[in-house]
Parts: C-alpha cells; structure tokens; sequence
C-alpha cells in the first residue's frame, strides 16, 4: 500500500492546471444509459472512482471506449437492471445507477453503496424522489428495488435535514427525463455539477426548464440520443491547490476554473487576507508577509462554501493569529482529519458541528492516517507548513478524486513523495 512522505516546504510556485471534476463526471458517465447511441465525454478525470464506474457501466451492459486520455465513449445498447453489491460497494456515486437504469428499464435492482466514512448519508430523498414518480420501491437484503412500469411525473419536494440533495437531485431529474408527464423538483440542488448534468441531457434532448434555481421543470420524452460533452472543471481540485499556495505563502496560478464556481471559497480567502488576482478562467495566489486572519464560515449547499473544501480551510486556519470557527452544517461528523491534525500539533476543539481553531500553531511532522478523500487534502496541506517530515497513510482515499497529485505540487515545488509503506520507518506505522 502506498505512503506520502511530506516534508516542511518553502512557498509554492508556478502555474497548474485543473482537470475536470469528478463530482460531475461520475453523474455525467451514469447518464450515458439513458440511451442506446453513443455519447462522447471529454475532460474526464483519471481517478480510481471514474475506473470503478466505468467497471459498473461495463458490468450493466455498456460498449465503452478510451480512445485517448480524458475521453470515453459509451455505448449502452443491451443493458441489464441489476447493479451488484461487490462493485457498487466500492463507491457512493453508484447509486446514480439508480435513476437512469429506472428510466432506461423501467426497472433497476442497485445494492446501497458505500464511499467515504463521512457521517451519514441516507439515500431517503432520492427513494422518496422515485416514490413521487409513481415508482414501486423497496429495500430488501441491502438493494433498492425498483418497479418503474408505471412511472410518470409529478411534483416532488427534495429538501432534507440539511437543504438540498445532489446525488438525489441528479438521480430524480435523469429517472424524470424519460418519464411522461411534468415533474416538478422544488429544492433541487443547484451546484454547478448539477448544472453540468442538466446540459448534457438537454443536448441528449431532454426537456429541462430552470437550470441552476431550486426548481426545475422537467418534460418527459419518448427516448433520448447521443452527444458529445464536456465536463466542467473541478472546483474543489482548484481550491485545494489555492489553499497549497496561501499555506505556503507561495506565488501560484491555477488555470482552467472559472472564478464564478468558487464564488463562497474564494469570499473567504479574501477575508483571511489572502491576496489575489482573479480573471475569468484563473486564479492567482500571490505571496504575502503577516499572518492572515481568523474566519467564521458555515459550510453550506451550493452557493454556500462547500464542504468539499472544509478540511482545506481547517488546514489553512491553523496558521492564523487568532480563533477561527467553522461550521459544517452538511455532514455534521465530518471532522475526521481533526485528531490526525491534532497529532501534528493543531490546537482544535469539536463543539457540536462546529471546529474551533486556535491558530498560529507550530505544527510538526507526525505519522498520520488519511480517514476520507478530502482530509487527505488537508493532512498534506498542513504537512507543508510542518517541521521535519509527515507521513500519511491510506492515501488510497485521495487517489479516488485528484489526478496526480503529487506529480502537480512536486512541479510548484512541493516536497512529496509517493512511497511503499515498506519504505516507512516501521516505528510508524500505525494500526
């Protein structure tokens, strides 16, 4: 199994390019099946999450091709309404296997998924969803079964514990778009891979009215077909580069995100004194003296600040004079990276959903454990602003949603290294 050896690192430098995002593309490859012609996806992610989707879709009966780096295309002709357990385990964004194989089908058997341990997750918004459709659902022996055969649209109302649902949102819009009648989604999600969805549909002929508000207005059709696409870039893969640049004090442009997709984060930034220079496709971090400031934020669905970038800002804030909050209003639990932080000498405490940081930390390099993708982020964030060495385990976790890592921030400068844990010091080494 593979380590990261990160070591104290000096300000970053230079430019980086973010690649698409894979909270888009994972949707993006599960709306292929709502049709049989061919449907070209470009700027796609190489992650260990898009290879285990592109295994269930070839699992379900896709014809798949990657002619070249960043482009797939599939072809779902003879398809089967059973997405098993020993794949769909792997990752929680299977579970948009459910929307399209209900609409395609009109029938589909998907295992509940797994993903990251973040808190919980329920799925009950996207069943209730496929319940307001007119659909027959069930759970038995860890599957949602579906029986679709007399689906039609209606109004539906996905707001939950915590607002809106994405993955729901993008499951009940795509089993909406071949389901007769007018469905109505009030407190849909509007994150901008949301949107992304919804512009690929429209090009596969879908009927979507509202994109980008809380409600959308779906008009079902007979059959959709093929079409080519692009995804979005990934914003939390460009914020995590951004927070590298402020944490090193460093002089970094990354390329390729519009401004407008990080619209809360980059509000933050500002307010933590982080100097920048923002254009309409890049963002630079430019370096600074004195520290920056102590920052309030509440993670919050699309506009808000993401949560995806809550463990980043958490690495960030402890380099900061003063009392920093942050509160995670989407996955209350989500505060795993807290005691690996902690271990490196971060002085945080966990009040309810909220982290109270006292920054200004002197933090030292320590064996650490990676529990989640983004906290892995946040582990080697912090390790830059470390004395002596970090190591950090389970970095499995991260190669599920950047592509090269350690190869980008090696090329600003960045002391990282992708090691065998058989090369870690075995005193180390942690249960």
């Amino acid at each position: 199994m593979d380590v990261f050896k990160v070591s104290s690192n000096g300000p970053l430098k230079g430019e980086i390019n973010v690649v698409g995002a894979k909270n888009a593309a994972l949707p993006l490859l599960a709306a292929t099946l709502l049709t049989e012609e061919e449907v070209t996806l470009r700027n796609v992610p190489d992650l260990s999450d898009i290879r285990f989707m592109v295994e269930i879709l070839a699992h379900v009966g896709s014809e798949i091709e990657n002619p070249e780096p960043g482009v797939w295309k599939l072809k779902a002709t003879n398809l089967t309404h059973v997405a098993p357990y020993e794949l769909v385990r792997k990752m929680r964004a299977s579970v948009c296997l459910l929307g399209p194989l209900t609409a395609r089908l009109r029938k589909a058997e998907v295992s509940i998924p797994g993903g990251c341990v973040i808190g919980p997750r329920p799925i009950d918004l996207h069943l209730k969803g496929l319940t307001k459709l007119n659909c027959q659902v069930e759970i038995t022996n860890g599957y949602v079964h579906v029986d679709a055969s007399k689906i039609k649209g209606g109004p539906i109302f996905l707001g939950g514990r915590s607002g809106s649902t994405v993955t729901g949102t993008a499951n009940i819009v795509m089993a909406a778009v071949l389901a007769p009648g007018t469905t109505r989604i009030e407190c849909a999600a509007c994150e901008p891979e949301v949107v992304d969805l919804c512009n690929l549909l429209v090009k596969m002929g879908a009927h979507i009215e509202g994109i980008g508000s809380p409600e959308l207005i779906i008009t079902g059709v007979e059959k959709l077909h093929g079409c080519e696409h692009s995804v979005i870039a990934d914003r939390i893969e460009a914020g995590t580069y951004i927070v590298a640049a402020a944490i090193t004090r460093g002089d970094v442009t990354v390329k390729g995100i519009p401004a407008n997709l990080l619209g809360a984060f980059l509000d933050k930034l500002e307010e933590a004194g982080v100097p920048l220079e923002v254009s309409e496709n890049s963002i630079r971090v430019l370096p600074y003296s004195g520290s920056l400031k102590p920052i309030d934020c509440i993670t919050l669905p699309y506009p808000g600040y993401p949560t995806d970038l809550q463990a980043q800002l958490c690495a960030l804030m402890t380099q900061v004079d003063g009392i920093s909050i942050i509160t995670e209003r989407i996955y209350p639990n989500r505060f795993m990276h807290v005691p690996e932080l902690q271990r490196m000498g971060a002085d945080i405490a966990i009040e309810g959903p909220s982290a109270i940081i006292k920054g200004a930390s002197n933090l030292s390099g320590a064996p650490v454990m990676a529990s989640d993708l983004r906290a892995s982020a946040a582990l080697i964030l912090a390790a830059f602003a470390a004395t002596g060495d970090t190591w950090i385990q389970r970095i499995y976790h991260l190669d599920r949603g950047y592509e090269r890592f350690e190869q980008k921030l090696s090329a600003l400068g960045a002391k990282i290294e992708r090691l065998s844990d058989k090369d870690m010091p075995k005193e180390l080494l942690l249960d």
